[in-house]
């Protein structure tokens, strides 16, 4: 008679069989990736042509060194400091108003422009030229928007500012 079976062994795969698998799951998942895999490749390539990836290489092959210099540099007042401020800069463009200021931009080329055609005029303006000048619409005008920035600007803004 023969003996009950107590405990069941799995069958334990070789090496091998362990390995063919896996490249078979390492060619599956190519196959199905076939575009990510090829764009992948490209960069590769392009990255090698510029030298990133040697620079890239060395730089990681020496990660300590270079965290050691970065960390160095990054405590010094003038690094901190430069941090601080780009970081408050950004900040404050992002609570500009593109649409605002567009129009005074625009005046401001404009301005630019007039000036570029003639930087150092020979002639000089005087006073009686100047008060001349303030009947001209155009300039009266500029008066006008520069008298009501400098309005703006002579607010208190204590609440508005961050710190």
């Amino acid at each position: 008679m023969a003996k009950a079976i107590k405990t069941i062994e799995p069958i334990k795969k070789t090496q091998e069989e362990i390995r063919k698998e896996a490249l078979e799951e390492i060619q599956d998942a190519l196959v199905d990736n076939k575009e990510a895999v090829l764009g992948t490749i490209d960069m590769m390539k392009n990255l090698e042509k510029s030298g990133v990836t040697r620079f890239l290489n060395g730089l990681f092959s020496e990660a300590d060194q270079v965290l050691e210099v970065v960390v160095q540099e990054a405590a010094k007042e003038e690094n901190t400091n430069a941090l601080r401020n780009a970081l408050l800069l950004m900040g404050t463009l992002g609570t500009i108003d593109m649409k605002q200021i567009e129009p005074l931009l625009l005046k401001v080329n404009n301005g630019v422009a007039r000036v570029a055609e003639n930087p150092d005029p020979e002639k000089k303006t005087g006073y009686v030229e100047l008060m001349k000048k303030l009947k001209d619409p155009e300039v009266n005008r500029s008066l006008t928007i520069l008298v009501r920035f400098l309005e703006g600007m002579g607010q208190t803004t204590e609440e508005e500012e961050r710190n």
